[in-house]
């Protein structure tokens, strides 16, 4: 039996008026997800982190660049569990391979696993190995209760990887939460200046387990001092975080800045400040 043309034609536009609809009509709200820290006594969570940075001097209208390059290998110990969930932490660094390259100087490298001695500069670098720096307290939500400095170590330009705060109710893909933060720049034999800044997360996508965040760094205090601005530029940073939702951890994060401030030494000064950090976390060990 034939059927008549209008008849198809019509079959075929009622097919595709109904494809269409399929295709837009608005989704299900996506299912809220609990963001929470599962550390357990005796956890041993060893990360890789590779930093690169380079830094673009310009004064007089001379340009010389420093180029950094370090490699290491961090690890967080779990020393308790409370039981309400706060875990006591203590990061050490492990290892490190450690490049560095100027325009006027050339290349240094050394690595702590050879036999060489530190060049000067960084000798500090080998006491420091293989030791607890830091020791955290931590909430299951990932606030910070209690800080301390076991040795002297440089503030992190972009936090603990371990930890990042978490939102307290369970959250769907687009949640944004944001955390007000203080940083202390200072210039040698300078001013120094406490500046406020606020860290803003968004949850971006949720699959296989694995929630991506997103995070950005907003400058509140004003700064008119261009010295106190080209310092800063090395504590500000965005990127991008995965945490793994069953097992209650960050596994890796991706940080990237590129930021030029003038006028920091004069009117015919500036520096660029050009850095990325990715930090992946291995299998952690369970003792």
């Amino acid at each position: 039996m034939k059927i008549p043309r209008p008849a198809v034609a019509a079959a075929v536009i009622a097919c595709w008026l109904a494809a269409a609809a399929a295709g837009g009509a608005a989704p299900e709200a996506a299912e809220a997800v609990r963001l929470r820290y599962a550390f357990q006594a005796g956890d041993v969570v060893a990360a890789e982190v590779a930093h690169r940075a380079l830094t673009e001097t310009t004064m007089n209208g001379v340009t010389e660049a420093v180029e950094t390059m370090t490699d290491s290998t961090k690890t967080w110990r779990v020393v308790a569990v409370d039981e309400a969930g706060v875990a006591t932490l203590e990061q050490s660094v492990d290892g490190v391979t450690m490049t560095s390259r100027s325009s006027d100087r050339g290349e240094v490298r050394w690595a702590s696993t050879g036999d060489a001695e530190p060049p000067p500069g960084y000798e500090a670098v080998r006491a420091s190995l293989g030791v607890p720096l830091v020791r955290l307290q931590v909430s299951p939500d990932g606030r910070v209760l209690e800080r301390r400095e076991l040795r002297p170590c440089p503030a992190a330009a972009s936090g603990d990887l371990v930890i990042v705060p978490l939102p307290e109710e369970p959250v769907a893909v687009g949640h944004v939460w944001t955390v007000p933060d203080e940083v202390v720049v200072e210039v040698p034999n300078g001013p120094r200046k406490v500046v406020r800044t606020r860290l803003r997360y968004r949850l971006e996508e949720v699959r296989d387990g694995l929630a991506t965040i997103r995070v950005d760094t907003t400058v509140l205090t004003p700064l008119d001092d261009p010295r106190l601005e080209a310092r800063l530029l090395e504590r500000i940073w965005d990127g991008t975080i995965r945490f793994d939702i069953e097992a209650g951890r960050i596994v890796s994060r991706r940080t990237a800045i590129d930021r030029r401030v003038v006028g920091f030494g004069g009117p015919q000064s500036s520096v660029r400040y050009k850095a990325s950090l990715e930090e992946r976390v291995l299998d952690p060990i369970r003792r």
